[in-house]
């Protein structure tokens, strides 16, 4: 089921950028102009696999690799423009022709034309190089028993993990190194040579004995029976006799701990995997450079890892994320809550959405910068107003408005009115002056919204401060796409639109007090105004 209507084949295709020098030369047969490569793995239908690189394919026949092999002979080599790169003498090799071609090719690239496709051999000549090259891919699907991770088994986790233990334990600890060597002595006497292949006269007679026996049966067919007894792994036997309990309280196995639980035991599984991955990497960066090995690279990939964890638990864990991804891992994350969405971070961030079957789903990213110097400053200062503004991603509408007053009144307002919308956002920006940074990260992202704001024309004020209010305003209507959104102005302020004296403290809660006291009268003007924000007829 997992191939799409009936076809054979699937595939996924990864760009890797970030190249150092071990890489550029590991690669150079796959490296573009702009120092990237990229790699598909194609998965059949059956269960078979392959790894192909795009290469960047001379228009030339004679420059493409593939064709090397014809012109190994002599006197067609020396007749093609490479011919100053093949020995002078001697037999050529197919390699010889594929150096020439791609020292000519270093020589001449500006003159060479190239088409970019999918070569036509596996990655780098072999089927499965690529599986040590390209690092270790950790998946946390949504529903996952725990206890899958924490097994033994070397394709697990802990696994994993585990084995790197016992390995240093056998590689540190005398007791262990100790008792290794006696095990083998000790299965060593069971065979009828020794270590050395000498006869082993302390061999058990009852071993020799059975295998008289077994020989005595098959003499008719001229053969002998050796029994050969081998001395088990020791590490093996010690990681298969493991068991992970957890006591937080009740000593029990993890199957039997909640969810939540479940859930941080393998999150802290994987933050240990990348500690160590960490601290390996600094290692090898101070050893002397060699031949290229199995990459330090982790992905980690997790979806919906906020289940069975509260909000503050959520943002905790968000915070781990981040800091296994500053420190080389990549990390990429489905969710579905706010907790997990840091709005400064807004170039990692892509909303997928899947309005109808003939589009399908699609993704929308914003990748540059949008703030710089004080902007970028204001717009992440915001973040202490409205820490839950990651909620505007997950919004079907988003509604700016300046201040708290607006964000506790107008819901209670839609209410009454009976236009409330579960599925719109408002979003404290803080000041008038920040909504416009909010409106073109919503143009980005191509989300709806309506900016809410002041005029600020009120009665009390001088011309310094109203053509101040005017500027502000024009900041907010400049950036305005017409086709995202729009604007709705109130005049002059929240609360002159619902009749508030001037002055006081606590508004939000003078506010709230107001519209909720005995005989308040929504006026028609701000009731179109609200119907308008919540999309509802006036």
């Amino acid at each position: 089921m997992d191939f799409f209507h009936g076809s054979t084949e699937l595939f996924v295709e990864v760009q890797f950028g970030g190249l150092d020098d071990s890489d550029k030369t590991t690669f150079k047969k796959y490296l573009t102009s702009e120092e990237k490569i990229v790699v598909r793995k194609t998965a059949f239908l059956g269960g078979s696999f392959e790894y192909r690189g795009y290469i960047e394919n001379p228009a030339e026949e004679w420059l493409q690799e593939a064709n090397a092999s014809a012109y190994t002979k002599r006197d067609l080599a020396s007749s093609l423009p490479f011919h100053p790169f093949i020995p002078d003498s001697g037999r050529i090799s197919k390699q010889h022709i594929i150096d020439a071609q791609n020292s000519y090719i270093d020589q001449n690239r500006d003159d060479i034309d190239f088409s970019f496709e999918l070569e036509s051999t596996n990655f780098l000549g072999l089927k499965t190089v690529a599986k040590g090259i390209f690092g270790e891919v950790y998946f946390i699907p949504a529903v996952k028993e725990a206890s899958d991770d924490f097994t033994s088994k070397d394709s697990s986790v802990f696994g994993k993990l585990y084995a790197d233990v016992v390995a240093l334990m056998s590689e540190h600890n005398n007791d262990w190194k100790e008792t290794k060597e006696k095990l083998g002595k000790l299965f060593s006497t069971l065979n009828k040579k020794d270590h050395e292949g000498n006869d082993n006269t302390e061999r058990p007679q009852q071993l020799s004995d059975f295998e008289r026996e077994l020989t005595d049966e098959l003499v008719s067919w001229g053969a002998k029976v050796d029994i050969e007894v081998s001395a088990p792994d020791i590490e093996n036997v010690f990681k298969a006799n493991t068991q992970v309990w957890v006591d937080d309280g009740v000593r029990t196995d993890i199957k039997r701990k909640g969810h939540g639980l479940q859930r941080a035991l393998t999150v802290a599984l994987i933050q240990v995997v990348a500690k160590r991955a960490i601290a390996a990497a600094e290692i090898d960066g101070q050893e002397a450079q060699g031949n290229r090995k199995a990459s330090n690279s982790r992905y980690f990939i997790f979806e919906e890892p906020e289940l069975y964890l509260h909000p503050q638990a959520q943002r905790s864990l968000f915070d781990s994320f981040v800091g296994l991804s500053e420190s080389g891992s990549q990390v990429i994350l489905c969710t579905h809550s706010s907790g997990l969405i840091d709005v400064e971070r807004y170039k990692s961030i892509y909303i997928a959405t899947k309005e109808n079957e003939e589009y399908g789903t699609k993704f929308k990213q914003c990748s540059e910068d949008l703030f710089e110097g004080d902007s970028k400053k204001d717009f992440n200062l915001s973040y202490w107003i409205n820490p839950d503004r990651g909620e505007l991603f997950f919004a079907s509408k988003v509604v700016l408005l300046e201040g708290a007053t607006e964000k506790t009144v107008l819901p209670l307002l839609a209410k009454r009115l009976g236009v409330f919308k579960y599925e719109y956002t408002l979003i404290d920006c803080g000041s008038k002056d920040n909504i416009p940074l909010y409106v073109k990260l919503m143009n980005k992202f191509s989300i709806p919204y309506v900016a809410v704001y002041d005029r600020d024309h009120q009665a009390h004020k001088g011309a310094d401060a109203i053509a101040s209010a005017d500027t502000s305003t024009q900041k907010i209507e400049n950036e305005i796409n017409s086709d995202v959104g729009c604007s709705i102005v109130l005049i002059n302020d929240i609360e002159e639109e619902l009749g508030l004296p001037n002055g006081g403290s606590s508004k939000p809660y003078v506010a709230l007090n107001h519209i909720t006291s005995e005989g308040f009268d929504l006026g028609a003007d701000m009731s179109t105004k609200i119907r308008a924000i919540y999309d509802a007829e006036a």
